[in-house]
């Protein structure tokens, strides 16, 4: 697919242009999240548990993909918008190189933290070795993992949605084919033999599906696209200005991203004191949001692009409508969404499992967590105004406040001081949404994301 202009034409054609290809990308990646849980389930409980605690830890490291990826987006959007390609071909090629640099940092520190940080959340040994069993092969394929993001991220910024989604369908494709292979001894459904590796296995499948995906986008995008064409020997070579804002632009949205994904870690904390099965049934829940959101995010990521080639461009109102327009969107969608959980919360648990008492506790998660979600909709789609303009503070005091200061809080005075029953625990998660709201339209209304430039 060609490169595209953003600055011009019909907005919402243009979000679900360039969101849409996202979205369905997306939609097979948690698909894929999905199934794998899937099949994790028919494993045990524990197996659950053990793959949910060791994601949650796993997910704080993406605070370093974030802080490139961000800054990445606006570096290379708004120089397209421009129309400076060898500008942007040097942002392209230097957001690979730090990304998997900043992987095998990431990488390096999970390897020696993992097992003493999974033991924080449960005493039972069967759930952490399996996390560990698991976990260990996800760490070692970090690297290829952020760089995957990089070759997608690059495409869509300068306006080629399809081709991410396409790599994302084969991916997620190839995922769900390896998984069952890889995990059981006799693969169900066709009865042939597998390779028993339990959860191992199924973090095989996603690293080797990875990987296949990565070595393709790479190709395209190093193979050029009219006048885009990055080069290899370019990664290689640091570029001390475009590096420094490669750290500097996205570092509130990747400390905002580190304390989000420090305060899931402590939020499972509070939720690892209601018991294992309290664990499972978040972990499923935990799942099913993010097959439902990651579409959503999809279509934010298309509307980052047009900010920021139409910012590049220098048509200032043509970006706040393009805002408005996606908050909209994204708020109608999520409240579809939360009429679902509602209405079919016990249908959607017991498809991963046959427990009566995760069922039970991952319904009341569905039903009483969502009260706030159409607030957060809103909000989060009004953002795109923050990471298309590359300024992306606002990010920081949305986590810090809705999280730090409202959840974490509000958790620690259910559980501990009144020792209240888990359906608080989850009403917690509504009242963090909407704080995050008030603090996204704050920032969205003060202006200062307008007159930001990279």
């Amino acid at each position: 697919m060609p490169a595209k202009d953003l600055t011009k034409g019909n907005i919402i054609k243009q979000i679900l242009i360039m969101g849409l290809p996202t979205a369905i990308g997306f939609s097979f990646q948690m698909f894929y999240d999905i199934v794998d849980l899937f099949w994790i389930g028919r494993i045990s409980s524990k197996a659950i548990a053990g793959v949910g605690i060791f994601s949650t830890v796993f997910w704080v490291v993406e605070a370093l993909n974030e802080i490139i990826g961000v800054s990445s987006i606006s570096l290379i959007s708004q120089s397209f918008g421009k129309k400076d390609f060898k500008r942007t071909n040097l942002a392209i090629e230097q957001t690979i190189t730090f990304k998997f640099l900043v992987a095998l940092l990431g990488s390096f520190l999970l390897l020696i933290f993992l097992k003493p940080i999974l033991l924080l959340f449960s005493d039972d040994v069967e759930v952490i070795q399996l996390g560990l069993d698991y976990g260990y092969i996800r760490i070692f394929f970090l690297p290829i993992m952020f760089s995957s993001y990089s070759v997608n991220t690059a495409l869509r910024s300068i306006g080629d949605s399809k081709t991410p989604m396409n790599l994302m369908i084969f991916s997620s494709v190839l995922n769900i084919i390896l998984d069952p292979i890889f995990m059981f001894k006799k693969v169900p459904i066709f009865g042939f033999n597998g390779l028993k590796l339990g959860v191992s296995g199924a973090a095989w499948a996603t690293i080797i599906s990875q990987s296949v995906a990565f070595l393709i986008g790479f190709y395209f995008l190093f193979s050029g696209i009219e006048n885009i064409k990055p080069s290899i020997k370019g990664l290689f070579k640091l570029n001390l200005e475009i590096d420094k804002k490669l750290i500097t632009i996205g570092l509130p949205n990747g400390f905002e991203v580190f304390m989000r994904n420090m305060s899931a870690t402590i939020i499972l904390y509070f939720i690892s004191r209601y018991g294992t099965k309290a664990v499972s049934a978040y972990t499923i829940g935990g799942r099913i949001f993010g097959f439902v959101f990651m579409p959503i995010v999809g279509l934010l990521m298309g509307g980052s692009a047009i900010i920021g080639q139409t910012l590049g461009a220098e048509k200032v109102e043509r970006a706040k409508k393009v805002a408005r327009v996606s908050g909209w969107m994204t708020a109608i969608l999520t409240l579809i969404f939360v009429i679902i959980f509602v209405i079919f919360a016990p249908e959607l648990m017991s498809l991963f499992t046959n427990d009566s008492e995760i069922i039970e506790i991952g319904v009341l998660f569905l039903r009483y967590s969502v009260l706030g979600l159409v607030f957060l909709g809103y909000g989060i789609g009004i953002s795109i105004a923050f990471t298309g303009s590359g300024y992306n503070l606002p990010y920081f005091f949305m986590s810090l406040f809705s999280r730090w200061f409202v959840q974490i809080p509000l958790m620690y005075i259910f559980t501990y001081l009144f020792k209240l029953s888990i359906i608080w625990i989850w009403l917690s998660f509504a009242f963090g949404d909407i704080a995050e709201f008030l603090i996204a339209v704050y920032f969205y209304k003060k202006g200062k994301w307008e007159y930001k430039r990279v």
